[in-house]
Parts: structure tokens; sequence; C-alpha cells
């Protein structure tokens, strides 16, 4: 017999040797562990679907952008605006 069997076989005595009085405060309490149970493996379930959802992102299939960076950055970044597409003082448009 494995170590979880044993304890389940106390357990198993212990609430028989309970009077009848304190086995509807055990039922409320079961319940309460079952409850706890289910919310922590929903819980669990939701982490694991969430890192699942992102473990992709990110990934563009190349192996090492970063000796392209500057080219990459000169693409996305206009030479007098910076990164936005329009000035901030709209005094300046042309």
């Amino acid at each position: 017999m494995d170590g979880t069997t044993v304890e389940r076989q106390k357990l198993i005595e212990v609430v028989s040797n309970l009077p009848d009085e304190a086995l509807l405060e055990l039922a409320s309490f079961l319940d309460y562990l079952r409850y706890k149970s289910a919310q922590r493996k929903e819980l669990n379930n939701n982490a694991v679907k969430f890192l699942v959802a992102i473990a992709g992102l990110g990934n563009s299939g190349q192996q090492d952008v970063s000796e392209g960076d500057e080219e990459i950055l000169g693409n996305e970044i206009d030479s007098v605006y910076g990164w936005n597409l329009k000035p901030n003082d709209p005094n300046l448009l042309p």
C-alpha cells in the first residue's frame, strides 16, 4: 500500500468514529475543499491557455535580427519627424 491509501484509510476510520452532529460540519468543509480544488484547477488551466496564446508572439521566423536593426529602424522612423507620422507643431506642416 502506498502512503496515500494508508492516509485515506485513516481518514475513513476517523470519519466513521465522528459523532452524528459533526458530520454536517464535515460535509460543509468537504464541499469547500472541493470548490477550492476546482478553482485552483481553473486558474491553472487559464494560466496554461494564456501562456500558449502568447508563446508565438514576437516570433518573426528570422534567426537573428540584430544585424539588420539599423535598416529595420530606418524603415520605421521618419528622418524628420521621428516615430510620428505628423509633426507635433501644426505650424511646421509643409
